[in-house]
């Protein structure tokens, strides 16, 4: 039995819909990321080198399972954030280059513990938390573009809130990025898999 579309189990036209989604921008964000991780797990399901993926519970808090999407390449298992430009923030440089921020935080405070085994609560990710960042740019082109980069180049915290050795630990919650990127971001998030594997481990 062929299952019924949403449109069709909410007895909404298309039409009805987009209007729906043009006119609440918080829905419309709400809907690029959920799309964009959906297109995403595709573009890493493409590489015969990926052999697992799993998208962990959502409200699943349990350590080791809070990421976005959890990969097996090359027989080793990545973690893997994804995050999306925020619209209101891109900005045409004289260039011709687009720049923009994408907001890198957890979506509630929680009790974290740092390198030195201090506890803090804190919507900052931590170094280290996952692997890889997933960028969702489909705001730039109105394509399903991502721009990848390992956690360890991502800036640090700089906020005056938390002290010196806190912000080592700590990741800064609005980062910039540009279109076309530009290293240390990469549109191939293999080529940075592969760099870590061949490391041994080094993240």
């Amino acid at each position: 039995m062929i299952e019924k579309s949403l449109l069709d189990r909410w007895k909404i036209l298309e039409q009805e819909l987009t209007i729906i989604v043009d006119e609440n921008p918080s829905l419309r964000g709400f809907l690029l990321g959920y799309v964009g991780e959906y297109k995403l797990r595709g573009l890493l399901l493409a590489n015969p080198q990926v052999t697992s993926l799993m998208k962990p519970d959502d409200h699943d808090r349990r350590k080791g399972s809070k990421n976005d999407i959890i990969i097996e390449y090359r027989s080793r298992l990545f973690t893997v954030e994804v995050k999306s430009l925020q619209t209101n923030s891109i900005r045409l440089l004289a260039d011709g280059i687009q720049v923009g921020k994408v907001q890198v935080d957890a979506s509630d405070r929680r009790m974290v513990t740092l390198s030195d085994g201090t506890k803090l609560a804190t919507t900052c990710l931590l170094c280290g938390e996952f692997d890889l960042l997933a960028m969702n740019l489909f705001q730039f082109r109105q394509e399903w573009d991502f721009a990848f980069i390992l956690n360890r180049h991502l800036p640090k915290s700089t906020s005056k809130k938390y002290t010196e050795t806190q912000r080592q630990d700590l990741l800064a919650t609005t980062v910039s990025v540009t279109w076309p990127v530009s290293s240390p971001y990469s549109l191939n998030p293999f080529h940075l898999l592969d760099a870590l594997i061949d490391e041994g481990g080094a993240f």
